[in-house]
């Protein structure tokens, strides 16, 4: 028999599911991210404004496994042959990109009141980039196989590699800061950490091929996942236990399968599993985790950082562009394509909340920012290709 609290539990996950399927359906026919729309729920269900479900224990445990495969399959999705291939101009337009935010939002922030820490970690979420609207507007221009189209795909890659590194380091000052390394000090830290990432490309080049080559000679139902599976938890569980992120250590798992021949099986496999109950409940969560009390003191503030958030990818991506030499309207189309933060930035400010690099105070404020950047970049990206078509023309 299940407890009264495990089956309401089950009951309320059951509500939940419907509801973000219902609005990301409706928020797809109208053209708007359908994440935005499982936020929204979160919202709506939570203290927010109806105050009906709250962020308990077993609702962090599941949207902390959607983290970790959401996290998982961004990276089993970066090409690194992609990345190869144009890797010159993407890694000037990811490296500019990243400086820009950080470099302009950080001290902005801190004169809005934060903490030097808080500052600095926002201009690291916003640093991030994610391009899933992108792509899908560049597919419906045909940009997708042009240049630009796969600079913006291999600069997402490397801006995802850069941005996991600064909140990994971030998250290794706060836990040396609150004392949860177990009384190590800092190089210990670090040097556990540099292992790690020595023993991520070991995984890469020789682990991940040889455990994936060995499911398949296993005698049991859809191997090759649980093996996928076991990689994925295991470098999260491994990340944790040097002081990093779960979420990092799932993301660089991610990049491991994706460089074996399963990629395409586990794609397959692991979509459904994140897509079907854990990754709607993480962005769920993210909207329990808004309140709405200070909206007329914030007003000013997410104005601020939303134009900012555009601005400085667009104009910090676009120079990298112009720097790789491209021509102008072709760097405004690059530019125009970094500009959404989605689901990378709302993983970073969720993580950063939950290591204490953002106080509850301005958490709503920030995902705000994120979610009004994330609907406006496609209008940009669209003005940008109808110009950079006009210029073609001519």
């Amino acid at each position: 028999m299940i407890g009264g609290n495990q089956m309401e539990f089950i009951a309320v996950l059951a509500g939940l599911l419907l509801a973000t399927q219902i609005v990301a359906h409706l928020c797809r026919r109208v053209g708007i991210p359908e994440v935005i729309g499982q936020i929204l729920v979160g919202i709506i269900a939570g203290p927010g404004i109806l105050n009906w479900v709250h962020l308990d224990t077993m609702m962090n445990e599941f949207q902390e496994i959607g983290v970790i495969i959401l996290m998982f399959i961004a990276g089993l999705e970066s090409d690194l042959s992609l990345l190869k291939k144009y890797l010159k101009p993407a890694v000037i337009v990811a490296i500019v990109g990243v400086i820009f935010p950080v470099a302009l939002m950080s001290p902005v922030s801190y004169l809005f009141g934060f903490t030097k820490l808080e500052s600095v970690f926002i201009g690291v979420i916003f640093s991030a980039t994610s391009v899933s609207i992108s792509v899908a507007v560049l597919r419906e221009f045909k940009y997708l196989d042009s240049k630009e189209g796969a600079t913006i795909l291999g600069a997402a890659v490397a801006d995802d590699i850069i941005g996991v590194i600064l909140l990994s380091i971030m998250i290794s000052v706060v836990n040396q800061a609150e004392d949860k390394t177990g009384g190590q000090p800092l190089w210990a830290v670090l040097l556990l950490q540099v292992l790690f990432f020595g023993g991520t490309y070991l995984l890469v080049k020789w682990l991940a091929p040889y455990m994936m080559h060995l499911s398949e000679h296993l005698l049991t139902v859809a191997s090759p996942s649980v093996m996928a599976m076991i990689i994925c938890l295991g470098m999260a569980a491994l990340a944790d236990w040097v002081g990093l992120s779960g979420a990092v250590g799932s993301f660089f798992a991610g990049i491991a399968v994706a460089n074996t021949h399963r990629k395409q099986t586990i794609d397959r496999s692991f979509i459904p599993i994140g897509y079907a109950l854990f990754i709607p409940l993480f962005f769920v969560s993210v909207g329990l985790n808004m309140r709405f009390d200070r909206l007329n003191e914030s007003f000013i503030f997410v104005i601020v950082m939303t134009v900012l958030a555009c601005f400085t990818k667009l104009f910090g991506c676009g120079t990298g562009a112009k720097l790789a030499g491209f021509e102008l309207h072709s760097s405004y189309v690059v530019g125009s394509g970094m500009v959404a933060r989605g689901e990378m930035a709302l993983i970073t400010a969720q993580i950063g909340y939950q290591a204490h690099l953002l106080s509850s105070m301005y958490y709503s404020d920030v995902i705000t920012v994120i979610i009004l950047a994330t609907v406006i970049a496609p209008f940009m990206l669209k003005h940008a290709l109808h110009n950079s078509i006009a210029q073609q023309s001519k």
